[in-house]
């Protein structure tokens, strides 16, 4: 098998400092955060970022003071931007990142029940997104929640509305209203992706590490932090995204993984690498 690559989503667009304080708004605590995961063995850090008092935002320039800072101190990592934002932000909102021209940016692939909201990806919407990375040279990790997504996504690249190969997904289950995050449910997604693709699972809430266990065996990389789980285990809340990223290192040693550097993520994705 390859090695592992270990995505970190630091702060995501919902959670807040309430339900755990570590969780970063400022500059400098996502700079924190990124540092930490980065350390624990982190190759990729998935962003979003905040306003100071917490509210989510895909502003161009907050997304440039944070990304420049977090390069200062980690300058090989690979950075995600989010092109998902928040539920209720406009599509050209959400695109902003882009104009940063990213080496990757996510790109949502279907409308979803998330939770009590709606998370609107319509298929016009979805399109501008694919030309928008395609014109800047951007490579999606697409985002998909349901089969339908991966089903639609595979369809665009058919027809060249989305970047095609090599792609690259992220399977997020166990968001409340969509795919329940089961190994099963994993392993009929991957069975769709085409030859040659690299996969990622992200399992939501307490399914974080009981999904990244079963994608480590199957050869998948996995993703964990703050935006998609808050607690290093029942009832112990994780004190940075680097304890959450140490455990799935643990859980990767226990089977037989290396954990691949920024460096190999790159060639492992496709990526050019860096001068």
């Amino acid at each position: 098998m390859e090695k592992l690559i270990i995505t970190a989503a630091i702060c995501g667009a919902e959670v807040t400092k309430e339900q755990n304080p570590a969780v970063p708004y400022t500059v400098e605590e996502i700079v924190r955060e990124a540092k930490s995961a980065v350390d624990a063995g982190a190759a990729i850090v998935h962003l979003h970022v905040r306003e100071d008092d917490g509210t989510p935002t895909q502003s161009k320039a907050r997304f440039k003071e944070c990304i420049d800072a977090i390069y200062k101190v980690c300058p090989d990592v690979i950075l995600i931007p989010s092109t998902g934002g928040a539920v209720g932000m406009t599509a050209e909102e959400r695109l902003q990142p882009t104009e940063l021209f990213p080496e990757m940016a996510t790109l949502d692939c279907g409308t979803c029940n998330f939770g009590d909201e709606v998370f609107e990806n319509t298929m016009p919407m979805m399109r501008d997104f694919g030309k928008r990375m395609i014109e800047n040279n951007i490579k999606p990790e697409y985002e998909c929640f349901e089969m339908g997504h991966l089903d639609t996504v595979l369809t665009m690249a058919k027809k060249g509305q989305v970047p095609g190969a090599p792609m690259q997904f992220n399977f997020v289950l166990g968001v409340p209203g969509c795919t329940p995050a089961t190994v099963p449910n994993l392993c009929w997604l991957v069975n769709a992706i085409p030859a040659g693709s690299t996969w990622t699972a992200t399992g939501i809430g307490r399914h974080a590490f009981t999904l990244a266990a079963p994608a480590i065996a199957m050869g998948g990389n996995v993703r964990v932090g703050f935006e998609d789980n808050l607690y290093l285990e029942k009832g112990v809340l994780a004190k940075s995204n680097g304890e959450l990223v140490a455990k799935v290192v643990r859980i990767a040693k226990e089977l037989g993984r290396p954990i691949a550097t920024s460096a190999e993520a790159r060639e492992i994705l496709g990526l050019k690498p860096l001068k």
